[in-house]
């Protein structure tokens, strides 16, 4: 009977143990996990994520770990933003590859020549124009003039905690415990 305790109590703790780092504390669009390594399963969460949505940006999920890492992001906040604009890049304008409405108002829109320089622009642009600028990596303050919704920092902010829940539940689902 103890064995039996002592198997369970150690399982429940490294559950517990592992979704201590997983599941954000706060919202904002500064990185929370350090820099990008071969064995990273930041790709791979953000791959079946998008998956999960029938996003045409899933193949490129490295890059969008690579970016945040290189501009020193939060790596769910650009695909976050293309959850928001353009449902993961399922409603852009034709062939613009801009799932992010990355100078997209009227009739005027950017165009990119890949998912992968889209990523890189918009990465780079929220880093220098908006989170250096403010002096702050919150999303309330970047939403403030990044979109003309009022809603859409929420909006961000729920799919940033979907990615954290889906990595969480990842976690969990592929923790192999051997006692």
């Amino acid at each position: 009977m103890k064995n039996s305790f002592k198997k369970t109590f150690v399982f429940f703790a490294a559950i517990i143990f592992i979704l201590s780092f997983t599941y954000p504390k706060t919202v904002n669009a500064e990185k929370n996990l350090s820099g990008f390594k071969p064995n990273d399963i930041r790709p791979k969460i953000l791959k079946d994520y998008l998956d999960k949505h029938s996003s045409p940006l899933a193949e490129n999920a490295k890059d969008f770990v690579e970016s945040a890492d290189t501009f020193d992001l939060d790596w769910r906040l650009v695909v976050s933003i293309a959850g928001v604009e353009s449902t993961f890049g399922k409603f852009i304008p034709t062939n613009s590859y801009n799932a992010w409405g990355w100078g997209v108002y009227g009739n005027n829109v950017i165009y990119f020549s890949s998912w992968k320089e889209g990523i890189e622009t918009v990465s780079k642009g929220l880093r220098e124009n908006y989170i250096n600028k403010m002096e702050t990596a919150n999303v309330y303050h970047i939403g403030r003039w990044y979109a003309a919704s009022p809603t859409w920092a929420s909006r961000v902010e729920y799919f940033m905690n979907k990615i954290a829940e889906f990595q969480s539940d990842k976690a969990i689902y592929n923790l192999s415990i051997s006692l």
